[in-house]
């Protein structure tokens, strides 16, 4: 599925595939032979998302680019089923395991690997090359790594890389009161967000393709119908 959000549209090369059960929302853009596995969700909110070449993301994996925090993945980078990546910039024959989860601001060297559910963690650098194990945590710049059991040593590190400040634009002591109002305010823009739909067999692809925002309202009939 493709979807207007915010007035922009995803991109889609014409020898990538997008799974039908996939959603690809805002402005996002998947580059040369990438493929869109099924359930795997792309959302580009206030920021970008751009696929390279022959890069695969598989089922169920989330993909949320910010303002501030474009999403940027690299050619022939997979990203495997649940992982979580988030406003981060990952370099070209990274390898992103499933269940892994890549927070706001952080960079994924060339060739790196973040085995099953491992963490890098908010403006985090892993260098090219670099491993997280399975499970486990990177924090800083450049990275250190930390078995999940060792929270207090991570705790040392994380409060420094401003999570609160890079996630959600607010000071470390906010509620969440205050981060809960802004992000509802925040995702109230999906209520405008406009679904595209695919053209018909035979169809002029050009013909086909739906109107912005701004310009459905322009075509509004006398009924005020929109014209078909």
């Amino acid at each position: 599925m493709l979807i207007e959000h915010r007035g922009r549209r995803p991109v889609v090369d014409p020898t990538a595939t997008v799974l039908p059960t996939a959603v690809l929302s805002g402005d996002v853009r998947i580059g040369p032979r990438a493929r869109i596995l099924h359930g795997a969700v792309l959302t580009a909110e206030d920021g970008t998302i751009v696929i390279g070449a022959e890069s695969i993301v598989m089922e169920h994996a989330l993909v949320r680019g910010r303002q501030g925090h474009a999403v940027t993945i690299g050619d022939r980078v997979l990203v495997g089923p649940h992982a979580h990546v988030n406003g981060a910039t990952i370099g070209d024959e990274a390898f992103i395991a499933t269940g892994a989860s890549i927070f706001p601001g952080a960079v994924i060297g060339e060739g790196a690997e973040v085995r099953i559910n491992g963490v890098v963690h908010v403006n985090t650098t892993l260098e090219p090359g670099a491993v997280v194990p399975i499970g486990w945590v990177a924090l800083g710049t450049p990275a250190h790594l930390f078995a999940a059991d060792r929270h207090e040593e991570i705790w040392a590190v994380q409060q420094t890389l401003d999570f609160p400040g890079t996630v959600y634009g607010v000071d470390r002591n906010a509620g969440m009161a205050e981060i809960m109002r802004r992000q509802s305010e925040f995702y109230a823009a999906h209520a405008r967000d406009v679904v595209i739909e695919p053209p018909a067999p035979g169809d002029d692809v050009v013909d086909r393709v739906p109107a912005t925002s701004s310009e459905r309202e322009q075509r509004i009939d006398a009924d005020g119908e929109e014209e078909q």
